[in-house]
């Protein structure tokens, strides 16, 4: 019987090849250029990207499964690509400045960037098991050797170190569920088991394989939201990490997680809700609490941004726990947004201040920064805003819609806590401000220098937060059409 290969569907494929092959270019030409040469790699990169997003547009055809039901070309595949590349982007703008003054010019580093990307993206476009893991492996690697960059730097290599063990353990903990899912229903595929769940409402194996099994991927994918009691590792890897790292991963990785929860909890497991709904609420419910409140105590921007990351999280948790609500997955899709730009912004502002070998990272380093570096004390200022949920910026408009959801579907109490933990974050996001610009320096300030690069990130994405804040329609409709191919 002659075997029949089935036919390459390159015009949908093409935004993960242009990535893929654009990382693997630049490794093989930094090989053959001259030092004085190797500064084009952030521009090849970021060509590749404008080529993979060109390409992303282009794939607006007749939505469907592609090689034979793995991957997905649908508008809920294409927000997270666009999204996914806008955080590369911005990323490798705010890191060429970095990587010089910290004597680490490596164009690996481009490639890893692009690798990592590619690994969020085919998370955000697998139908199956099987290709979540491999994107989710291919993204954690790029972010290992990420996180320990910075070679000589005792904080970085304990940073790659804690990161690869407890990912490790992570990884062990979703390709166990991965079994147990397969022995309970027969198969990977995520619209497999929904059939499965549908008709027999335990498939082949039945019993307690497919809650251990759907418990275990929440643990694996818990760990790269940094979801409560999942949250232990964040502060450390965030505060260890280059700081240009730390922006890509609190950015970047957070999306490409909930994008695999989405796929998995509202199309393949709408027929559980009632299994897993409280599990997520308590979980939302905990990681907005410990979130917040650890985030009050800390001194290094850094830990504290990293704190404040796990409360986000959880407010995308309340979003996932509303699955009643029509406004559910278009609120997290939104709100995933707006959380990207916020911290790219805030993190191009902390590497602009910063001196060589990541000092004056804490809070009181940036007194006096409103006087001296204007640009950079208002737009961090944008940040903080937002970030606390102030109007008219578009992290209000983000947490409104998502405690909207909520409260539609019955879950109030969220809600409730989800508010008063956003008052306990205004102390802290605005301590930054109060520091700023109400507040004199202590010794020699920081020279606060912005390369062309990270003054165009940061502007960018001061920008694009006050534009969602006035008007959020566009998006706001972009993002429920996307979220309406997730749920078919």
């Amino acid at each position: 019987m002659p075997i029949v290969i089935p036919a390459i569907p390159w015009g949908d494929l093409l935004p993960y090849a242009i990535v893929a092959v654009t990382a693997t270019a630049i490794l093989l030409v930094d090989c053959f250029l001259s030092r004085a040469h190797r500064g084009w790699m952030p521009a090849l990169a970021l060509a590749g990207i404008a080529a993979a997003a060109l390409a992303v547009r282009g794939t607006g055809g007749a939505p469907g499964p592609l090689m034979g039901g793995m991957v997905a070309a649908d508008g809920f595949a294409r927000f997270f690509h666009l999204v996914y590349l806008l955080v590369a982007a911005l990323t490798i703008l705010l890191s060429a400045g970095y990587l010089h003054r910290e004597g680490l010019e490596q164009n690996e580093y481009y490639a890893l960037i692009l690798y990592a990307t590619l690994g969020m993206m085919i998370m955000a476009g697998s139908l199956d098991l099987i290709t979540i893991f491999l994107g989710l492996e291919t993204l954690s690697i790029s972010l290992y050797i990420l996180a320990g960059f910075q070679r000589t730097a005792d904080k970085s290599n304990e940073s790659a170190i804690k990161y690869l063990l407890l990912g490790a353990f992570a990884t062990g903990f979703f390709l166990y569920g991965v079994a147990l899912i397969y022995g309970a229903t027969g198969t990977t595929r995520l619209a497999g088991v929904a059939k499965a769940l549908a008709e027999g409402g335990g498939g082949q194996g039945g019993g307690l394989l497919l809650p251990i099994g759907v418990g275990l991927l929440l643990v694996g994918l818990g760990f790269k939201v940094a979801a409560v009691p999942f949250h232990m590792w964040t502060p450390d890897v965030y505060e260890g990490a280059p700081t240009s790292v730390t922006a890509f991963m609190i950015a970047g990785t957070k999306a490409a997680a909930f994008a695999a929860l989405l796929r998995i909890f509202f199309f393949a497991l709408p027929s559980r809700q009632a299994d897993w709904v409280w599990i997520l609420a308590a979980m939302a419910l905990l990681t907005m609490i410990v979130g917040n409140v650890a985030a009050v105590a800390q001194r290094n921007i850094k830990r504290m941004l990293a704190y404040s990351s796990i409360a986000h999280a959880g407010y995308v948790l309340v979003a996932l726990a509303s699955p009643q609500s029509p406004m559910a997955a278009s609120s997290a899709l939104f709100y995933l947004v707006v959380y990207a730009l916020m911290n790219l912004g805030a993190f191009a502002v902390i590497i602009a201040l910063t001196d060589r070998g990541e000092r004056r990272l804490d809070i009181a380093d940036f007194a006096g920064l409103g006087s001296r570096h204007p640009f950079l004390g208002v737009a961090m200022a944008i940040f903080m805003f937002s970030l606390a949920g102030f109007p008219p910026t578009a992290g209000f408009m983000g947490k409104f819609y998502i405690f909207s959801a909520a409260v539609e579907a019955g879950q109030v109490v969220l809600a409730v806590v989800g508010v008063l933990t956003s008052v306990v974050s205004v102390y802290y996001y605005l301590r930054v401000t109060v520091v700023m610009f109400m507040r004199d320096p202590v010794g020699e300030p920081a020279q606060g220098t912005a390369t062309p690069g990270l003054a165009l990130a940061t502007g960018v994405t001061a920008a694009l937060i006050l534009y969602l804040g006035f008007f959020p329609a566009g998006w706001w409709e972009l993002a429920r059409r996307s979220a309406r191919a997730l749920l078919g």
